[in-house]
């Protein structure tokens, strides 16, 4: 293997609980609320799947169903598709839906998986090319960077950059393309069979892990430096 393609959410990085993202928005607005109301509204918004990065839609909107299948493809998109499942939960103020979207894209929601670093580092120290290939909406650069790991890495290829979300295998082939390698020579790493699996299509090689919550996955990233000796 000459490169390595990693996922963003739930491969190198998790994004916090949902109740976690309502809390920090809530206390940021200076808006209050019960606590049991806080349980309540943290609860709904993550049945309806309206943090990025978190859980699925227990059940998707009829009217945001169009959007949601192509919400990586553009930031207009992903924010329509995701404010639109806040919005049908009730909060005190309109104005949250709002910033708790702006609130996932900062550094402060999210967590390096603890063998991330460690893994890149080894990768970069062995000559082998990284690269990011992610389904998202914004640039997820800063994230990266807030937590050394944009050192190791070589090239990102973001959905939103290009209008394509994977497995539509264009988004690999760009990463593979600013890596300057053989796709038949690299290894996609995902935690989405529907979705990383489609690097398959390019000749790349596909290892899965879990999305997990960082505290119950300390290790999963460990192997793949035995699968590119």
């Amino acid at each position: 293997m000459t490169a390595v393609l990693f996922d963003f959410s739930g491969t190198l990085f998790r994004v916090e609980s949902t109740e976690s993202w309502l809390r920090a928005v809530l206390r940021e607005t200076g808006v209050a609320l019960p606590e049991h109301e806080l349980v309540q509204a943290a609860r709904a918004l993550e049945a309806a799947g309206a943090l990025p990065g978190g859980a699925a839609p227990v059940e998707l909107p009829t009217d945001l169903a169009g959007v949601w299948a192509v919400r990586d493809e553009s930031a207009e998109l992903h924010r329509a598709a995701y404010t639109g499942l806040s919005r049908r939960v009730r909060l005190p103020d309109p104005a949250l839906h709002d910033a708790l979207y702006e609130r996932h894209m900062s550094p402060a929601a999210w967590s390096p998986y603890p063998d991330a670093a460690e893994v890149l580092r080894s990768l970069r120290e062995r000559g082998i090319g990284v690269g990011v290939v992610s389904n998202i909406g914004w640039d997820l650069r800063p994230v990266f960077r807030e937590y050394g790991l944009d050192a190791w890495v070589d090239a990102y290829a973001l959905s939103y950059e290009h209008g394509v979300q994977k497995p539509d295998p264009r988004l690999f082939s760009v990463a593979c393309e600013a890596l300057d390698v053989d796709p038949r020579q690299v290894l996609m790493v995902g935690d989405s069979r529907a979705a990383d699996g489609g690097a398959a299509a390019l000749g790349c090689r596909v290892h899965f892990v879990d999305h997990l919550p960082v505290a119950r996955r300390p290790d999963a990233l460990r192997p793949v430096l035995d699968l590119v000796v």
